[in-house]
């Protein structure tokens, strides 16, 4: 017989963070913890998954994470805070196919930051930190010497 898993793989995304590959326990209160508060659920999408998020994010002043996007690629809503992608399971939430799992980790992938002008929200993706910073260990280039 099925049973039910108690434990979910999903993509957990945090504002400013790439998204992370998580286990979390499939029950309510492992949701809530995930997205610090009261979860709503989100279909925004042909597969078969779901965002969960919280859902008085933006109540509560969460910053923006993530910019949902239509057919069009025009901006129709924002994710408030960490918010889940999970799989859907027959009637409840299930794990992420590996294959769901990298298609939404690189749709998600690059950290968004929202402006407000006026009553316009503009998305910028933001960059990984540049690369000057780390090889100071390296000799600049060979003909330098």
């Amino acid at each position: 017989m099925h049973m039910e898993e108690n434990t979910l793989s999903v993509l957990k995304i945090a504002p400013g963070q790439h998204p992370q590959q998580v286990e979390i326990d499939n029950d309510l209160k492992a949701l809530q913890q995930a997205v610090g508060g009261s979860i709503g659920a989100n279909y925004p999408f042909e597969d078969p998954v779901a965002i969960v998020y919280n859902d008085d994010g933006k109540l509560m002043g969460l910053p923006l994470n993530r910019a949902l996007r239509g057919e069009n690629g025009e901006m129709y809503d924002a994710v408030a805070g960490t918010f889940l992608v999970v799989g859907l399971g027959e009637e409840d939430f299930a794990s992420l196919s590996p294959e769901m799992a990298q298609k939404y980790e690189q749709l998600f992938h690059q950290p968004e930051a929202f402006l407000k002008l006026g009553n316009r929200l503009l998305v910028l993706p933001v960059p990984d930190e540049p690369p000057t910073e780390k090889p100071r260990t390296k000799p600049t280039s060979e003909h330098d010497r």
